[in-house]
């Protein structure tokens, strides 16, 4: 262990008390969508009590949809602020941007919770609640490791850009507006829960809805209608087939332990109106991924395409084509290169604090990460402390020495990427 990364442990060892009440007080404040402006007064009261640069603004609904990135069903962003803090380097160093979302997603029935969602309870080293390691967690680990280099004295010479997002869950509004507001860096750092492991890779994904269409009769004489329910099921057989053929032409070795790579979810269907009545119409909506190797466009366009071909399995398609329409959330694919100098030095610092090799895979879902790398022009690397299985899920928790860890990590990353300014520090 050297001299810098005995410091740095040694710092979180005495620090960790204060960064998990700092965490618990995040969690104890509800921030859903909508809600998001009392955890990010939290968060910029920290970064001015940390002395960094601090920059709060509000969203600006109006300009956002006029960029071709932008999706969201929110009608505005009232209420709901980013929050920017910027630790300056002396200069002459690579820059870095650490991006965590604030926003959560609903507790669910509270009946199925231990105790309350947002109790920020702590058992058996463990800390629970709505958002904790979704991604509250992973925040609280960047703030560390920028405290830990401001607290041993270090002055870098890259600049750190530390964000706090809102909109994430919903498609990634509050990142697009930090890259709009000019942000940008030689690289990026995003702490979703990887439970310890590094995603160059993140697939995008994006919803769907498709209108089946059949023919109303009396359910007496059903032989002389055609029931919209029978014929989607056509449809979801021909999709799931779909999904079968893309994902077989996945060959990429970070994908090797995910049994789908891009999925094709059907998460709702609605029909019919009437026991006794042969229905007309059925919705289907569904989420579709998207490889990091293929844009939204292309993805859109094989699904389109594929629809297409249902005639050819039941004449009725010819003249009642499904309608497919895109809607609501959608996340943007990203990639870095695996030779990324970035990757190379979070792989080592992470060998240096773990004593492990790292697992390097795609992540299963979409992130903030292809935002930044391909409107922000910013590669970026997941990587971040909790576990995904527990993301949304009642009861979701993290474990608390892991998110030391990965600050620990992350502070002798910054200390590498940004340069140490020896003059200085």
């Amino acid at each position: 262990m050297s001299e810098l990364q005995a410091r740095i442990k040694q710092w979180m060892r005495t620090h960790s008390e204060e960064g998990m009440a700092f965490l618990q007080r995040l969690v104890q404040v509800p921030s859903t969508q909508g809600h998001e402006a009392a955890a990010q007064a939290l968060v910029a009261e920290k970064l001015q009590q940390m002395g960094l640069e601090v920059d709060v603004w509000e969203l600006d609904g109006e300009a956002l949809k006029k960029h071709p990135y932008f999706c969201s069903s929110r009608p505005d962003f009232d209420n709901c602020p980013n929050v920017v803090g910027i630790l300056r380097g002396s200069g002459g160093g690579k820059s870095i941007i650490l991006n965590g979302h604030i926003d959560v997603v609903p507790e669910g029935e509270r009946e199925q919770w231990s105790d309350d969602p947002y109790s920020g309870a702590i058992r058996d080293g463990k800390m629970y609640g709505r958002g904790v390691t979704d991604m509250k967690g992973g925040n609280v680990s960047l703030l560390l490791a920028i405290q830990a280099v401001q607290g041993l004295g270090l002055r870098l010479k890259g600049d750190v850009i530390f964000q706090s997002v809102v909109e994430e869950e919903s498609g990634g509004a509050g990142t697009l507006a930090t890259v709009m507001r000019g942000y940008q860096a030689d690289a990026a750092i995003i702490p979703e829960p990887t439970n310890m492991r590094i995603f160059p890779k993140q697939q995008g994904s994006m919803w769907f809805r498709i209108q089946v269409k059949g023919r109303a009769a009396h359910g007496g004489t059903r032989y002389e209608g055609v029931s919209a329910i029978e014929k989607s099921m056509l449809v979801i057989r021909h999709i799931q087939a779909l999904e079968e053929r893309r994902n077989a032409r996945i060959t990429d070795p970070l994908y090797q332990n995910t049994p789908i790579p891009i999925p094709i979810n059907i998460g709702v269907i609605q029909g019919g109106n009437w026991p006794s009545s042969v229905p007309d119409l059925v919705r289907l909506e569904g989420r579709m991924g998207v490889s990091p190797e293929e844009t939204i466009e292309e993805a859109k366009l094989e699904m389109e395409q594929w629809l297409e071909r249902l005639a050819e399995q039941d004449p009725w398609f010819k003249e009642h084509a499904p309608v497919l329409e895109w809607f609501g959330a959608r996340w943007i694919p990203g990639s870095m290169d695996m030779e990324h100098e970035l990757m190379h030095t979070l792989a080592e610092q992470y060998r240096n604090v773990a004593g492990a090799e790292p697992v390097i895979e795609a992540s299963p879902w979409g992130t903030d990460g292809g935002l930044l790398t391909q409107a922000g022009k910013t590669p970026a690397i997941v990587f971040g402390p909790g576990v995904t299985e527990v993301a949304h899920y009642p009861n979701e928790y993290i474990e608390l020495d892991k998110v030391t860890e990965a600050a620990e990590i992350i502070a002798l990353t910054l200390i590498q990427w940004c340069g140490l300014d020896e003059t200085n520090g």
